[in-house]
């Protein structure tokens, strides 16, 4: 996965960690507030893993765990369960498109474009 980790102006094990923690919030919460780049940064991230987590098999588990920090939500559930439980079933006839992006207001301190990325409904 290592050709979809932009500059960003980080280097690659910062990158790959805010990829990372970036997906497992999406997952987590269902939402995220971001700036626009790391938004569609991760849109194609999160897709990758919806389209693998369909398949809802060990080997994708496994693939899937690489990305995907092992942190659990408010309810106790795993982010790989949350993604492979309810996630990827909402999602088994569609042939992607599973994330959305909303631009926002810049932010206030350094006028960064923001966006918001979720799931799509």
């Amino acid at each position: 996965m290592s050709n979809q980790y932009t500059q960003l102006n980080r280097d690659m094990s910062s990158r790959k960690a805010l990829i990372r923690d970036l997906t497992t919030q999406l997952i987590l919460h269902g939402e995220i507030k971001t700036t626009e780049k790391k938004a569609k940064l991760l849109s194609g991230v999160v897709e990758k893993l919806v389209t693998v987590a369909k398949d809802n098999t060990l080997a994708a588990r496994r693939q899937v765990a690489e990305t995907v920090r092992f942190l659990k939500n408010a309810d106790g559930k795993y982010a790989v369960q949350i993604l492979f439980d309810e996630i990827a079933p909402k999602y088994k006839d569609r042939q992607g498109g599973y994330t959305q992006i909303f631009k926002l207001a810049p932010r206030q301190g350094d006028g960064a474009p923001m966006a918001l990325i979720r799931f799509t409904k």
